[in-house]
């Protein structure tokens, strides 16, 4: 691959991650964010690199809604933040819940399984990036990250009651367990 015709906005592709779009220039790499990969860099001195589509001078570069929805999850995606596709066990599907109170007096309250169960699993994915924040801290010492991390544990263990609802058990709760 010739550098002289890499700027940045070229499209490329390679063997391994896909297309992509150079997004900057350093003297030894190009940094390159791929639909599927994310953000590489690539030694200039590659061969893997071809180039696709090179930017056109002075056309203005056009985003389309689909380029920046693939944009954004694959950022979240890269901090933990975008929610895992977690299915409803079949037995649930159209499901309600029911809450009785003690009182006969007040109504009952209904809600649709469906939306239970995304509540739940919004519950496991905070804590999931809660998690990660804690590891990938700075201002955290080993013994405050462990310590912090037994509260996440124990809530998992907490939350293990709700595993009936998942369709596949690798999604599950899991807290600390019996020693």
């Amino acid at each position: 691959m010739d550098s002289i015709d890499i700027k940045v906005g070229t499209r490329v592709e390679h063997p391994r991650y896909g297309e992509g779009i150079i997004a900057q220039i350093t003297l030894g790499a190009y940094i390159v964010f791929f639909e599927d990969g994310g953000k590489m860099e690539i030694p200039k001195t590659s061969t893997n690199l071809n180039i696709l589509e090179s930017p056109d001078e002075g056309k203005p570069e056009t985003v389309t809604a689909r380029d920046l929805r693939k944009a954004i999850a694959s950022v979240l995606d890269e901090y933990g933040s975008l929610p895992a596709e977690v299915e409803l066990g079949q037995k649930w599907i159209g499901g309600k819940v029911m809450l009785h109170p003690s009182n006969d007096s007040l109504q009952p309250k209904e809600i649709p399984m469906d939306t239970f169960f995304k509540k739940i699993v919004m519950v496991r994915d905070r804590l999931r990036v809660l998690e990660q924040n804690i590891n990938s801290s700075t201002s955290l010492n080993d013994e405050e990250k462990v310590h912090i991390q037994q509260y996440i544990t124990r809530a998992y263990g907490s939350l293990t009651t709700f595993n009936v609802l998942f369709a596949e058990k690798e999604d599950y709760f899991k807290g600390s367990g019996k020693k």
